[in-house]
Parts: structure tokens; C-alpha cells; sequence
């Protein structure tokens, strides 16, 4: 294949310039793309005048895999039917949400880019929705770029597809950033600031960030933690473990941003939030005023939003489920901490619009709200 990657999918002839996706497109090795399952990718044509559009692609809960460098690429699918509405959901690795629930109407196709980073040499897009579409897909290096590196626990993590719906704001984050960023989730679940560094998982971020960068990074959680291998003290050691990422990220003239702990559901008799992170809030907020550092108040913003909803409509935003409500959880789970992708969506809405408030130039290219 060529440098740019271009995809045609359906029963027609191939679009000049793109390799087709047929029926017997399933993934091997030797030609390095097509479908992870056989049965779940119906292909259709309208019969229409409109090259490239008038075939398509169903692919209901399946994944097209593609073999590609590692490097940073925008991807650019086109979604659409001639005669029919449809509904897609795109995800980048099984988690990452890239494209929640496109939705057009019949005889209108769209255009949507977005872009990631490749590290394990491919590509997987899985796709969902109420009636989902793929007409074309067309891969391009985006070496540009600016970058999004996340660090911090389980509450920014991608989560594993067999949780689902457990996931974390990080992997909401990318439905909400232009194909100018791209978000680079390094987020894992139970580190704190300390053992996030000490397992080594900030080295690669260090690696691959560039001038002109971004380093959001949230810890808390499990910074309470009594373990030697968690614990820091919120005033000393979690202020001085912060300070490595801050001066990390100058040093290579990207911008560090300090996310407060979200909030975790935990109300009192008179429906307020009770605060569980303590000193480790004031800290941050006062290491963001004497360094000058950038930061959002997540903390806030949760309070606010679970107060609004109350006790009993903020479950819809965590992992809490009676038995039978999670495909993944036949017994029931019931977690104040983490949340359902429901939840994440909401929260990294309210991570983009805090965003915006900083007016900087080069991070509201990557916004989409």
C-alpha cells in the first residue's frame, strides 16, 4: 500500500485510487486489512449514480483492522445512505470513542475526521450504533498534530471492551477533538502520581511529546492510599511528584494542565456532595497558583453536576447497575467511584468546555465544542 491508505467498502468496483472491501475482506496477516468477524459485515448497493457512495458497508459490532507504521495518522471515514437514515458509533482500539452516534438522513453523507496515535502498528476501528454505515475510510499521516497526553487513574483510564460500560472521561475525550489533536491516553487504572512515574508509564509520554503539547494530568485517588508503593503525603510529596510532570513537560515546551479529582458519589442527609480527596485538592490548586500552572477544577464541576442530579439520577453516571442491567455484570455492580460511558461522555464535555475558558489559540484548534 501507498503512503495514504484509502479504503472503498461494498459490492461495487473499487474507486480509482482505493483498495476494496468486499465480503471476503477478513483480516490476515499477508494483506494486512479487512473485518475481525466474517458474519458481521453486510455489504450493500444502492445502485446509485454517486461513485464511492453508492456501496457501503454494515458493520454492527465489528472491527476493520488495518496494518499500518507506527505514527500519528488522521483518519477521514464517509457515513451515509442513499435511501436509509443511519446511526454510527466509531471506537479506536475498542475503547477510545472517536464518533458517538453520527447520524444521517437519507441521502446524506458525511465526512468526519479525526486522529490518532498508532503504537502496536495497527489501526482498529470497531464499529456500533442503531444502524450503522461505512462507506470509505482514508488514512493519512498527521505528523503535526498537537497532542493530548493524559496521565492519571482508573476515572481517565480506557477501559477494556469486556467492562463495559465501565470507562473512563479520557477515552470519552476523543469525540470531542478536531482532527488538528489527538488525544493520547495514558491514563491507568489504580497509579497515583507517585506510581505512575515509578512503573516507568510516564517515560513513554516523555518520549513522544513534542513543542506545542499538552500533558493533562489527574491524580488523587489513590494518592490516599496507605501502600508504600501509592501513598504520598498531600502537602509534600504529592505537590513534589506533581512538580515532575509540570517540569517534564516545560522542558520539552509543552503545556501541563492540572485536573482536581473528580468527585466520588458520596452524599450527606442533606443531598451535598462529601468531599473525600481533602488536602489533596487544596494542594493541587495551590501548586497550580505558585507555579502558575493551568488548571481545572474537576472536583467542582463534579460536585455541581452530581448535586444537580441528586442521589438517585447520579447512578446513571457510574457503574452502578442491578442485577441484569450490564451485560458484563449479571450480578449487579455498584460503584460510587467509577463511571459508566454515560457518565464519561458527561464528564468530558465538561473537561472540553473548561478548556475553552483558557483561550488558548493553539488548544481551541482541537475543540470541537
Amino acid at each position: 500500500m501507498s503512503k495514504n491508505y484509502l479504503f472503498d467498502f461494498g459490492l461495487a468496483d473499487a474507486y480509482p485510487g482505493y483498495t476494496k472491501v468486499s465480503e471476503s475482506s477478513v483480516y490476515q496477516k499477508e494483506t494486512g486489512f479487512g473485518f475481525i468477524h466474517a458474519d458481521k459485515m453486510c455489504m450493500v448497493d444502492r445502485r446509485t449514480p454517486k461513485p464511492l457512495v453508492s456501496d457501503f458497508c454494515i458493520p454492527l459490532g465489528n472491527t476493520f483492522i488495518v496494518d499500518i507504521p507506527n505514527g500519528l495518522y488522521t483518519i477521514t471515514v464517509t457515513v451515509g445512505d442513499a435511501i436509509l437514515e443511519t446511526n454510527t458509533t466509531i471506537k479506536f482500539n475498542d475503547s477510545q470513542v472517536m464518533i458517538q452516534e453520527l447520524n444521517t438522513y437519507p441521502n446524506h453523507f458525511v465526512h468526519d475526521s479525526f486522529t490518532v496515535r498508532v503504537n502496536e502498528g495497527q489501526i482498529k476501528l470497531t464499529f456500533f450504533g442503531g444502524a450503522p454505515r461505512i462507506n470509505a475510510i482514508e488514512i493519512k499521516p498527521a505528523p503535526e498534530a498537537v497532542s493530548l497526553f493524559l496521565a492519571g487513574d482508573s476515572t481517565v483510564a480506557d477501559q477494556p471492551i469486556e467492562g463495559y460500560p465501565y470507562a473512563g472521561w479520557g477515552q470519552c475525550l476523543p469525540q470531542f477533538i478536531k482532527a488538528d489533536g489527538v488525544v493520547c491516553n495514558h491514563a491507568y487504572s489504580g497509579r497515583s502520581s507517585k506510581s505512575f512515574i515509578e512503573e516507568g508509564r510516564l517515560d513513554p509520554i516523555l518520549h513522544e511529546m513534542k513543542s506545542g503539547d499538552f500533558l493533562f494530568i489527574q491524580f488523587g485517588h489513590n494518592d490516599q492510599k496507605p501502600d508504600l508503593a501509592r501513598h504520598t503525603d498531600a502537602l509534600t510529596t504529592y505537590k513534589e511528584y506533581l512538580m515532575v510532570y509540570i517540569d517534564e513537560a516545560r522542558k520539552r515546551m509543552a503545556t501541563p494542565i492540572l485536573f482536581t479529582s473528580v468527585h466520588r458519589r458520596n452524599f450527606d442527609v442533606e443531598g451535598k456532595i462529601i468531599d473525600s480527596h481533602g488536602d489533596y485538592l487544596v494542594a493541587m490548586k495551590e501548586l497550580a497558583a505558585e507555579e502558575g500552572v493551568l488548571l481545572v477544577d474537576l472536583a467542582e464541576k463534579t460536585k455541581t453536576l452530581y448535586e444537580e442530579l441528586g442521589p438517585e439520577r447520579s447512578k446513571s453516571l457510574f457503574m452502578w447497575g442491578v442485577p441484569g442491567e450490564f451485560l458484563n455484570f449479571p450480578n449487579g455492580v455498584y460503584d460510587n467511584t467509577h463511571f459508566q460511558e454515560f457518565g464519561a461522555n458527561l464528564i468530558a464535555k465538561l473537561v472540553v468546555e473548561e478548556l475553552k475558558k483558557f483561550e488558548l489559540h493553539s488548544l481551541n484548534l482541537c475543540l470541537r465544542l
